[in-house]
């Protein structure tokens, strides 16, 4: 019996593997190229004019600009020439297809070959690429772009920095308007020290598994790793959840659909961590298997995927970076740990099964 759950959990592991191979162009194409973390902070400070129904923010983590305009006029963004690039109006966002930014601003490294109709000088020729009021796109004169860090970073290291303030020229009709924010280097933390931590920590919840099955030890175990695998859940649901906003996702419906098109699996995996944690804490038959099964879908596509926070100073997250790796150890001592913990116990289990008490002379027969 063992044995088959076990040959079960592979192949649950290997169906979600590759449908996330399978899911990864649509993934990327919703999240674009967009950071696990960075150690360079890009804010929006002003908007000058201000005027209502503009605002403007940066997402994902820094990647890229956001503009909305709710006003009934268009806004127009300016390329690296001065020549229109975008405009963001009551019709729609519009992008000027003789930009050089048009292409340049496709990828955060700005490598996009240029096509031969490209002419910054060239009038316009708009071609609509979104209904709705907000554009979003990489702006290299808000990026850190080169290889290397600034010269002042170099010195160091271990310092905050302004690396620059920034400005993205806009215009609407013949007024001329300014996105204005800074570029600051952020220090990344000790990524060895949290790993240490974590390792730490999963050990100690896989120990838990040591502990016999049948014992009353042994039973308060299973409801203690019941209920941190619910802990590592909803700290994947609020790390996944986190990613979205970051990413630019407004309102409910916007959030449900950022979800299920770019962080689908880590919230699955999430939600399956909560159900099975549910499930040990009532002590149910087969929990061991889903505490591990459900553990390791967990360390694997809510923690592996985004330990990237562990080596860098800004998360793709709206909290401070320590917030986001505390919940992503959360993920991965919750999940490996259950996963350490329930493998142990199925186990002991296939090593000592339950003996089935021998029938008695007066036990009546059975077929």
């Amino acid at each position: 019996m063992i044995r088959d759950l076990l040959a079960r959990a592979g192949l649950v592991l290997t169906a979600a593997l590759t449908a996330t191979l399978a899911l990864a162009g649509p993934a990327a194409a919703h999240g674009a190229d967009a950071p696990d973390g960075t150690d360079y902070r890009t804010e929006v400070t002003e908007v000058t004019p201000a005027r209502p129904g503009l605002s403007v923010r940066a997402v994902e983590a820094g990647a890229r600009l956001e503009l909305t305009n709710t006003d009934d006029r268009d806004v127009e963004v300016l390329g690296y020439s001065g020549e229109p690039y975008l405009r963001v109006g009551p019709d729609g966002v519009y992008e000027n297809v003789r930009s050089p930014a048009t292409y340049l601003n496709r990828t955060i490294a700005g490598d996009t070959r240029l096509p031969a109709e490209v002419d910054p000088a060239a009038a316009p020729q708009w071609r609509r690429v979104d209904d709705s009021s907000t554009a979003r796109w990489h702006d290299q004169r808000a990026l850190w772009r080169e290889s290397g860090p600034p010269p002042q970073v170099r010195a160091a290291p271990d310092r905050e920095h302004r690396v620059r303030d920034w400005v993205v020229p806009l215009r609407a009709g013949a007024e001329p308007m300014e996105i204005r924010g800074t570029l600051d280097w952020v220090p990344p933390p000790d990524a060895y020290a949290w790993w240490v931590v974590t390792t730490l920590g999963l050990l100690a919840v896989g120990a838990l598994g040591l502990l016999p099955a049948g014992s009353v030890p042994g039973g308060r175990a299973l409801a203690g790793l019941g209920g941190l695998l619910v802990l590592g859940g909803l700290a994947a649901v609020t790390f996944t959840v986190g990613r979205e906003l970051d990413a630019g996702a407004r309102g409910p419906g916007g959030l449900l659909t950022g979800l299920l098109g770019g962080q689908v699996w880590a919230l699955l995996t999430g939600l399956g961590a909560i159900a099975a944690g549910v499930f040990a804490l009532a002590r149910r038959p087969a929990a061991d298997f889903a505490l591990a099964l459900a553990g390791a879908c967990l360390a694997l596509f809510a923690g592996v995927a985004n330990a990237a926070v562990f080596a860098r100073g800004v998360a793709p997250v709206p909290w401070s970076g320590t917030a986001a790796r505390i919940l992503v150890a959360a993920v991965l001592i919750a999940g490996a740990g259950a996963t350490a913990a329930g493998a142990l116990r199925l186990h002991a289990t296939s090593r000592h099964p339950t003996p089935t008490p021998a029938p008695t002379p007066d036990s009546p027969a059975h077929p």
